[in-house]
């Protein structure tokens, strides 16, 4: 769909998903991830960058697995790979996959299915996030944040949501994976379609997969 057509939709409050592509299971387990090795901190800087053309290859199990457990998993028994104020851990990160959409569950490290339908197409404005083999939705949590004070909960959930997306970014350099972060996105219309509650809000979407060509 193009990004006018988008554009359109949302202002109608008409953008909706696509039916879910092959079976939507319940969930997934992920393969316990590698949390060793890999390419050096600086090299990985030094490459990081955002890309906006997407092969429609899917990431093989262990490749995504690897990505979420870098993006936001458990390093320790009540600590994650990305920082947040007062390690409330306000952020949750949603999978948009052809098959359907998921919750990442960080404890238990494995997805968890929330809606049977395709909902890459929503997940931003532009044309590419259609065809890219997943998109992230980042949502905070408000109610994990009644210690913060409520005119800072959308800056330090920002701040959070900003760590998990280096993380991403510095993964994808470092596995010759693309990768952009969009703030343009219809967040209504996801919030719909992830079924979130009154205390969540979308933050920011991030597209991630082979890159074309």
């Amino acid at each position: 769909m193009s990004t006018l057509s988008k554009v359109a939709l949302g202002l109608m409050g008409q953008l909706r998903p696509k039916p879910a592509t092959g079976d939507s299971v319940h969930a997934i387990a992920l393969p316990a991830p590698e949390s060793h090795g890999g390419m050096p901190l600086m090299e990985a800087l030094a490459r990081r960058q955002s890309r906006r053309a997407f092969a429609r290859t899917e990431l093989p199990l262990p490749l995504l697995s690897n990505l979420l457990w870098a993006a936001s998993g458990r390093n320790r028994p009540d600590g994650r790979t990305a920082p947040s104020a007062l390690n409330v851990q306000e952020i949750d990160l949603y999978v948009a996959l052809p098959t359907g959409a998921y919750y990442y569950d960080a404890a238990s490290h494995r997805l968890n299915l929330v809606a049977d339908a395709d909902l890459r197409r929503i997940t931003g404005y532009q044309d590419f996030v259609d065809d890219a083999p997943l998109d992230l939705v980042f949502v905070a949590d408000h109610a994990r944040m009644r210690l913060v004070p409520v005119e800072q909960r959308e800056s330090f959930a920002s701040v959070a949501a900003g760590a998990i997306c280096q993380n991403v970014y510095l993964f994808a350099a470092a596995n010759d994976l693309a990768t952009v972060i969009r703030a343009w996105i219809d967040r209504e219309a996801l919030a719909r379609a992830l079924g979130t509650s009154h205390d969540q809000r979308v933050l920011l979407s991030q597209t991630v997969g082979f890159p074309k060509g």
